[in-house]
């Protein structure tokens, strides 16, 4: 069936290259990590990284310290105040664990604007430069479609200039 397809995908193509020009493609990952904005939007994600992982270090910290607290004083404690002190620890636990989770979701969310966003600009500056150098198709670059691809007709680099340009 994968076999069918590829054909018929290789046939539209070669239809489509010789009545509207030719094929070409980019690469859209390359595009989007070596771009002037992919390489900000990832430094500024890297350093909202660090900024919280030094707070989740801390929370790890005073978690474990906690912990080692409460194990030095369970023989001493009463049931009720072992029990209250077993609470305020899972209490903080629970705590700890919706913060990490909310900070991996707001990571994730600013990555994903940010991809999108730098992704519609790179598609803008593809057609414009596919209709400009006159392709019929210009297609993506990724692992299962391109096996082999000519340099001179990967639109990666001209893509990346004129994005950059742009911005």
């Amino acid at each position: 069936m994968k076999k069918i397809g590829l054909v018929i995908l290789s046939l539209f193509i070669a239809s489509t290259s010789f009545a509207a020009g030719g094929v070409a493609f980019i690469d859209l990952q390359k595009a989007l990590n070596l771009s002037d904005a992919g390489v900000k939007a990832k430094a500024e994600i890297g350093q909202q990284v660090k900024k919280y992982e030094a707070k989740v270090a801390a929370e790890q910290d005073a978690l474990k310290e906690m912990k080692k607290e409460l194990e030095k004083q369970a023989v001493l404690l009463s049931d009720d105040a072992r029990a209250k002190k077993e609470r305020e620890f899972q209490q903080r636990a629970k705590e700890f664990q919706r913060f990490t989770k909310d900070i991996q979701e707001e990571l994730q969310q600013k990555d994903a604007d940010f991809t999108k966003r730098i992704i519609d600009e790179i598609l803008k500056q593809t057609r414009k430069i596919g209709k400009e150098k006159g392709y019929g198709v210009v297609l993506e670059k990724s692992e299962s479609s391109i096996i082999y691809g000519d340099s001179s007709v990967d639109l990666t680099d001209d893509v990346i200039k004129a994005y950059n340009a742009s911005n």
